[in-house]
C-alpha cells in the first residue's frame, strides 16, 4: 500500500493515537517503540526537538515499519520534511498551518497531519493537502469548542486533539467530534522506562477502543 491517505486511513483505523516521544534518544527508541506497538499503536512520532531524533526515527521505522507509521514532529520547514524521508519517515507532524511544509509533504509522498486552531487554518491545510488536522493545543480550547468547528469542517477528514489529553477525557472529546488522539508527556516523557510506557500506552489503547 503506497498511497499515503489510504496507509494513514488504515492505521488510524486500527488505533486513532499517536505517540508524541518528545525527549527520545537513539537508545530508548526500540524499546519504547517495541512498547507501543505492542499495546496497539500505529502511528510514533519524534519531535525534532528531541535528541538526535532523525536517529530515532531511522531506528524505530528499520525496527517496526512493517507495524507502524513512524515519522515527526515539530516540523517546521521544507527541509526537515526531506530529512525525515532520508531517515525512513512517513508521518509529518507540526504545530502549526504552513501550507508550504503541508504541500512539500504530500509531494514527496508523506502522511501530513498538522497543527490548526482555528477554522481558517484548518481550511487552509487541507487545501494544501493535509490528511487529518490536530487541534493544539486542545488544553487550549474545549471538547465544545471542537463540536462547533466539526459542523463545518468535512466529516470524512480526521481530526485529533493534542495537549492535555487523559484517558479520562478522552470520551467527552470524542463525544464532541475528536476521531483520535495525540498523546504527548502523560504517555512518554523524557528518561519514562519502557515498561512505564507500555503501562500508560495500554490504558490509552483500552480507552480508545
Amino acid at each position: 500500500m503506497t498511497d499515503p491517505a489510504a496507509r494513514f486511513a488504515t492505521a488510524f483505523a486500527a488505533c486513532p493515537l499517536v505517540a508524541i516521544l518528545r525527549g527520545l534518544t537513539p537508545d530508548e527508541a526500540i524499546p519504547v517503540a517495541d512498547a507501543l506497538v505492542e499495546a496497539g499503536f500505529t502511528l510514533i512520532e519524534v519531535p525534532l526537538n528531541s535528541p538526535q531524533p532523525y536517529d530515532s526515527i531511522a531506528a524505530i521505522a528499520a525496527h517496526v515499519g512493517n507495524k507502524a507509521i513512524v515519522g515527526a514532529g515539530t516540523v517546521l520547514t521544507t527541509e526537515q520534511v526531506d530529512r525525515v524521508k532520508a531517515a525512513g519517515g512517513t508521518l509529518i507532524v507540526s504545530p502549526n498551518t504552513d501550507t508550504q511544509v503541508i504541500a512539500h509533504s504530500v509531494a514527496e509522498g508523506l502522511i501530513s497531519l498538522p497543527g490548526y486552531f482555528t477554522p481558517s487554518e484548518a481550511f487552509a491545510a487541507l487545501k494544501a493537502g493535509a490528511h487529518g488536522l490536530k487541534l493544539f493545543p486542545a488544553e487550549g480550547a474545549s471538547p465544545t469548542f471542537l463540536k462547533a468547528q466539526r459542523a463545518v469542517l468535512p466529516r470524512e477528514v480526521a481530526v485529533l486533539a493534542v495537549g492535555g489529553i487523559t484517558p479520562d477525557n478522552m470520551a467527552e472529546w470524542r463525544a464532541h467530534g475528536a476521531d483520535g488522539f495525540g498523546l504527548g508527556s502523560n504517555l512518554y516523557r523524557a528518561g519514562k522506562p519502557a515498561a512505564d510506557v507500555a503501562v500508560s500506552a495500554r490504558a490509552y489503547v483500552e480507552k480508545a477502543r
